[in-house]
């Protein structure tokens, strides 16, 4: 589920500023801009468009995941500027681990670090790297470092820890020229 960038004046922060996390994780989701009244909106995996926050806070919505959080998110503004689109995903198995990846583009040239993490473990080591279901990493750094981002290094990416994979994310990559998006 991705939804193409739109120039706007309006954005998204994700904190914790990744793109997976665990059920009952506290998220906020924050609305930046020049606009006083905003919602979060969200388009579910079951189809369905959310229009409002159960728990909006000025501008930030708050959110203590659960498998129903798995979704697409935007903030829309009360004049009707978008940001850009987010996904989250929510993982349902308390005990797999979850790819750390960032929730927005990644600029060409620029540096990006994945890790894995348990619940109750932030840093792993002897960690499986997966891009598009090729292991492109398997010792014992706990994370996989991509140092200048090219375009090719787009696609979805895994992470697998003592026999237990995460579910996969997409990693954007934009071209230098889109830095404003």
């Amino acid at each position: 589920m991705l939804f193409p960038d739109v120039h706007s004046a309006a954005s998204l922060t994700v904190s914790p500023d990744r793109v997976q996390h665990f059920t009952s994780d506290s998220v906020s989701l924050t609305c930046e801009g020049n606009f006083t009244e905003w919602r979060v909106r969200k388009f579910s995996e079951d189809g369905r468009l959310y229009s409002d926050c159960r728990r909006m806070t000025g501008s930030t919505c708050n959110i203590n995941t659960s498998k129903s959080d798995t979704a697409v998110y935007w903030c829309e503004s009360g004049s009707g500027e978008f940001s850009s689109a987010v996904n989250i995903t929510v993982q349902n198995d308390g005990n797999g681990p979850i790819l750390v990846s960032p929730v927005h583009p990644v600029t060409e040239g620029a540096s990006v670090s994945l890790s894995c993490s348990l619940r109750t473990q932030k840093i792993l080591s002897n960690v499986f790297f997966y891009h598009n279901d090729k292991l492109v990493q398997n010792d014992t750094r706990g994370e996989l470092k991509i140092s200048a981002v090219s375009k090719s290094d787009e696609g979805f990416y895994k992470c697998q820890y003592s026999g237990r994979e995460s579910a996969q994310s997409w990693m954007s990559v934009k071209g230098e020229q889109d830095q404003n998006i």
